[in-house]
């Protein structure tokens, strides 16, 4: 099809190995520990704006799952970024 392009597995992976990584020791996360942890994961611009834009509190692995794929689905970014569980 004209016009799409076929996006690297490593782009459309990312998020997901980052939430994966973000509650590989814990529970909860604050919104805080979610910004400086992306930043350290060097994770794309567009990511991050998504990121930063999270409102501050606790986050559960899935209450972050929601918000992060409500985001990418209000951008139109799931085609990049593939929704996270």
């Amino acid at each position: 099809m004209a016009g799409l392009r076929k996006v690297p597995e490593e782009d459309a992976e990312v998020l997901q190995r980052f939430v994966d990584a973000l509650f590989a020791d814990r529970r909860f996360v604050s919104r805080l520990d979610v910004v400086i942890r992306a930043e350290a994961h060097d994770l794309p611009a567009d990511l991050l704006e998504l990121i930063e834009l999270l409102p501050p509190r606790p986050y559960l692995r899935q209450t972050l799952c929601d918000q992060l794929n409500s985001a990418l689905k209000g951008h139109g970014w799931t085609g990049r970024f593939r929704t996270v569980e």
